[in-house]
């Protein structure tokens, strides 16, 4: 199946169907993992809006649920640069984080925000990612500790993930046709 999302066309990556068997298997470890302690989720906007909806749906444990709102995007290439819109407001001093994304490819981004909650000095941090795309890291980051999917490094879209602000609702992820 082919769409066009303003001046790019996309095909079917990833239905929906798989997306939520994968998301239940990541909230199952993360009750397991977590099941003696309150994590703070911290959802990463504007992406992981869909992602943690669906993920939280099926955590079982006490939590709570935050979110930030950073950006390194134009179009579908990364800027090299991370701009806080929205900024975080939960102290992480002595909490066990969990930082969740939508997608992982240069690592900038979660790389400068980790950084700087460590600053808070909260007790653990951990990251939860739908995608994740080993080939293009350019900051490896420690603390991922659970992935949804390995993707090659191609342009995605859907599911949360935008191209130049559309195609956020798509309740399945497309790959850009080169």
């Amino acid at each position: 199946m082919k769409i066009q999302v303003d001046d790019k066309d996309f095909e079917l990556f990833l239905k929906y169907d798989q997306l939520k068997k994968r998301i239940r298997f990541l909230a199952i470890e993360l009750n397991i993992d977590y099941a003696d302690k309150v994590p703070l989720f911290i959802g990463v906007l504007n992406g992981s809006f869909m992602f943690m909806a669906d993920l939280m749906k099926e955590i079982q444990i006490a939590s709570e649920v935050s979110f930030i709102r950073v950006y390194s995007y134009k179009g579908d290439t990364s800027t090299g640069e991370v701009k806080e819109v929205l900024g975080l407001d939960v102290d992480l001093t002595g909490r066990d984080v969990i930082v969740v994304e939508d997608i992982i490819d240069s690592g900038l981004t979660l790389h400068s925000l980790l950084k700087s909650f460590k600053k808070s000095q909260p007790e653990s941090i951990s990251v939860c990612t739908l995608l994740y795309k080993p080939n293009a890291v350019k900051k490896n980051v420690e603390e991922l500790d659970y992935i949804g999917f390995e993707i090659p490094n191609e342009f995605v879209v859907g599911y949360g993930l935008d191209y130049n602000g559309l195609g956020r609702n798509l309740k399945d992820i497309y790959r850009a046709i080169s």
